[in-house]
């Protein structure tokens, strides 16, 4: 390039931003690394791995031979995302925080900060693409090459804005061409494994973690049999700690292992696991049921708000696919709209554990469309 185009790059110290890098300097960029800290509570604990991620930015930044930034938006990061995020859990919902930290942090906070010093654009290690589309003049999501690691879901909410300041030079790759270029050109982070914590939080105990934000009230776990003299509740077989602590479909810690279910329930045995079916915050009880098919635990349709489409205005009604969370194969559905902004998905084939507070994301075959954040499906009523 003779003048050559600056670009910034979020260097989290992972892999797939350091082959991010590397493949926009070689393909003639002036690019400068920027690595985000967004997260101070606890810093110096064992869990959290910012120090240790910086300086394998750094050692990244040296390898390849670019400048690299450190910028603190922890304050951003608590008030547009983690105060979000317990207010969703307090009020019986599960949030995706990753999802809003793209839409608030890595591409807000971060593309702001990029344009300040004079970039033309933004660059992040998403496994995502962005298309110009010269009949509409609009950019497009679309999702990345690997199927196994696409991450469109978590990208849904931007917009034009955002999309046209965007590139994800390793969207067009495999995972495994990613690990080879690092492996090749000497990156200290080759074989680094891949991040699975909270959005900047990190790998710790999630329950724990949650304890030191949002106050326990333990109450009932009910199986949905009904007992004399329960005026419609359940038989109790257990306490749970707090609902917040619990998401639909959750198999693991729920501490009623061994006990069978009254009666023959639809979809399991007597020794099949239990799951989460539902919370019902207002008696502050927790419904589980006995097998992974059961039907307490199916949704043919849900409904979402908060929506957001990255043309900028909401697909028509119409036949699509969607996700309703992370790693989901893509369901055809129907879309009905609401004015105001909400939606409503009809699925062909029922789906599970369909969760509030999780977003249910849309697609027309690899053009990711926009979604919304769920607020309740139709299930086999518990009463």
């Amino acid at each position: 390039m003779a003048n050559k185009q600056r670009v910034v790059v979020g260097l989290s110290g992972g892999v797939d931003s350091a082959v991010s890098a590397y493949l926009l300097k070689q393909q003639g960029y002036e690019v400068i690394g920027i690595f985000m800290k967004n997260w101070e509570d606890d810093d110096d604990s064992e869990y959290c791995s910012s120090n240790v991620d910086f300086v394998d930015a750094a050692a990244v930044a040296d390898v390849i031979g670019i400048e690299i930034e450190h910028v603190n938006f922890a304050r951003d990061y608590k008030d547009r995302v983690f105060a979000e995020f317990l207010r969703e859990y307090q009020a019986g919902r599960t949030p995706n925080p990753d999802i809003l930290c793209n839409a608030e942090i890595k591409f807000k906070s971060f593309l702001d900060h990029a344009m300040r010093l004079g970039a033309e654009k933004i660059a992040t290690g998403h496994y995502a693409r962005v298309r110009h589309n010269p009949v509409s003049g609009r950019h497009e999501l679309l999702k990345g090459l690997d199927p196994s690691k696409d991450q469109s879901y978590f990208l849904h909410r931007l917009d034009q804005a955002q999309l046209s300041k965007t590139l994800f030079p390793v969207g067009e790759l495999h995972k495994t061409e990613v690990r080879r270029i690092a492996a090749e050109i000497g990156l200290p982070n080759a074989k680094k494994k891949d991040s699975t914590g909270i959005c900047f939080i990190g790998e710790r105990p999630f329950r724990e973690f949650l304890n030191r934000y949002i106050s326990k009230e333990p109450g009932p776990i009910c199986d949905g049999t009904p007992e004399p003299g329960s005026r419609g509740f359940g038989r109790v077989i257990a306490q749970h700690v707090g609902l917040s602590f619990y998401t639909l479909g959750q198999r693991q810690g729920l501490g009623i292992g061994g006990i069978k279910a009254k009666g023959a329930q639809k979809g399991g045995g007597e020794h099949a696991p239990w799951f989460v079916a539902r919370k019902d915050i207002q008696y502050n009880t927790l419904w589980v049921v006995q097998g992974h098919d059961h039907p307490w635990l199916k949704s043919s349709t849900l409904k979402a708000g908060d929506s957001s489409w990255c043309a900028g205005e909401a697909p028509p009604a119409g036949h699509y696919a969607a996700k309703t969370r992370y790693r989901q194969a893509d369901a055809p559905c129907a879309l009905a709209l609401e004015p105001g902004g909400d939606f409503h998905l009809r699925f062909d084939q029922s789906q599970w554990a369909v969760t509030p507070g999780q977003s249910a994301v849309l697609y027309d075959g690899e053009v990711c469309l926009g979604g919304g954040v769920i607020g309740g499906a139709e299930a086999i009523e518990l009463a």
